[in-house]
């Protein structure tokens, strides 16, 4: 897919912020931390980048749950194989 610079910048903050609140509320990480986390988990990628965006084709919630519980999360906590209400009001 071939992102105009809006489209991009509009999702990177939106992967951001959701990545951010799941590592402050489930992974216990300070809101400096979990901000920090964000910004190495979606790094900027420039326009000519060959898969720019690519990361996305999964939400914050699952990569954050990814790295929280580990690769069988879903199977492990059943609960979390979807995002929950509080995450899904963030957009």
């Amino acid at each position: 897919m071939k992102w105009s610079e809006v489209e991009y910048l509009d999702c990177l903050r939106s992967e951001r912020r959701g990545y951010e609140w799941v590592m402050r509320h489930h992974g216990g990480l300070t809101p400096a931390q979990a901000r920090q986390a964000a910004l190495e988990r979606y790094p900027y990628e420039p326009d000519d980048a060959p898969f720019r965006g690519l990361i996305f084709h999964d939400e914050a919630w699952h990569w954050a749950m990814l790295v929280i519980h580990g690769d069988r999360y879903v199977l492990e906590h059943p609960e979390l194989a979807r995002p929950s209400a509080e995450y899904r009001a963030l957009d």
